[in-house]
């Protein structure tokens, strides 16, 4: 199953203090052969030079094990205004959905590496989500358990500075 759900109210209300939860809308793609679903911003905001945001979605994903949802800017975002994601390419693991620490809910980071400031409207589609499958190796013995979100698979790792 693949589905996108809203984040509890309370999860929204907390996150996303002066937001509207009614007013939240699903991701969804733009015609038949779309291979993104477009996450639109609950929140205005402008963006100058330089400056970075991070915009909560108020959307959870829930989707096969084998599978994760990798976020990238919108192309119109990135070649008309050199919007960039800080991290490139979120990746959203299946068993990020309802993790206790923050119920799965997706944040996006956003940086103008532009010349101009950008002014994204509540609304405004900025980011879109691919479903992908993934493998494992034959001899993969993971066995943590996710409780949260960015960061939270390097909890007790010895190699992270």
């Amino acid at each position: 199953m693949r589905k996108f759900e809203k984040v509890s109210r309370e999860v929204f209300e907390r996150d996303i203090p002066l937001g509207n939860y009614e007013e939240l809308i699903l991701p969804k793609r733009g015609t038949s052969r779309s291979a993104g679903y477009d996450f639109v911003s609950p929140i205005s905001f402008v963006l100058k030079e330089g400056e970075s945001i991070v915009v909560p979605t108020g959307i959870k994903v829930i989707m096969g094990e084998d599978e994760y949802l990798a976020i990238y800017i919108r192309s119109s975002l990135g070649f008309k205004y050199n919007l960039r994601m800080c991290n490139q390419v979120g990746i959203i693991d299946s068993d990020y959905y309802n993790n206790e620490e923050n119920e799965g809910h997706i944040f996006v980071k956003i940086k103008n590496e532009g010349n101009k400031e950008v002014n994204v409207n509540k609304g405004d589609r900025i980011v879109q989500g691919i479903f992908m499958k993934y493998l494992l190796t034959d001899d993969d013995m993971a066995t943590g358990i996710r409780i949260g979100g960015f960061g939270s698979t390097n909890k007790g790792d010895d190699n992270n500075g």
